[in-house]
């Protein structure tokens, strides 16, 4: 299995309101991402994954995340979403997902999680909360997972994914590091140089 973007870092939108989406998701890719998850308990979640969608579709992968259930998947698909991000390990939506041609990044915890997200066709592990477990659970975990991208999701910072990355993830979901409701365009940017530099330092 492989990830469909270059960088394997997802922006993680949460709270953003439809009308700042474009103009934030805008300054992370031109920081350079190419994943970007606008997830579902955002207001108007739904308006803001179409403008982004319909604006930087061919440039990006373009998501939800908090995904519930399989009504929310095809909510999502009807706005333009491609991507699935799930805080939980549910084989029927999972399946439902993957049926509609969507990407799927299934949350788990444990290696039973795990392979009951990759039997339902998820392409790729979300491990959340990364930081609750650690760089150590991920090394673990590596050892009986098949080559599938894993990503840590859950109190990254660019201080930390070096030692998630040197234990195995793939790269991670970007959360309250990256983004906090209501922060202004130029912390976004500002984030989002600071997190792809510690990328490239890692993987160098």
């Amino acid at each position: 299995m492989t990830w469909p973007t270059k960088l394997p870092l997802i922006a993680i939108l949460r709270g953003i309101r439809p009308e700042e989406a474009l103009a934030h998701a805008q300054a992370l890719v031109e920081a350079g991402f190419d994943a970007i998850e606008i997830p579902l308990n955002s207001p108007g979640w739904a308006k803001s994954v179409r403008s982004v969608a319909d604006a930087l579709g061919p440039r990006a992968l373009v998501g939800g995340g908090t995904v519930l259930r399989n009504e929310d998947v095809d909510a999502l698909a009807a706005a333009g979403g491609r991507l699935v991000v799930t805080p939980n390990t549910r084989p029927s939506l999972i399946a439902h997902a993957v049926a509609r041609g969507l990407v799927v990044a299934a949350g788990f915890a444990t290696a039973s999680e795990a392979f009951d997200a990759l039997d339902a066709g998820a392409q790729a592990l979300k491990l959340f909360p990364a930081t609750t477990y650690g760089p150590g659970h991920v090394k673990a975990l590596k050892a009986v997972l098949p080559p599938v991208p894993l990503f840590a999701v859950g109190g990254i910072t660019p201080a930390n994914l070096a030692e998630y990355l040197k234990a195995g993830c793939l790269g991670a979901g970007l959360g309250s590091d990256l983004y906090k409701p209501g922060q202004d365009l130029a912390r976004t940017a500002a984030m989002a140089r600071a997190f792809v530099d510690a990328y490239r330092q890692a993987t160098a």
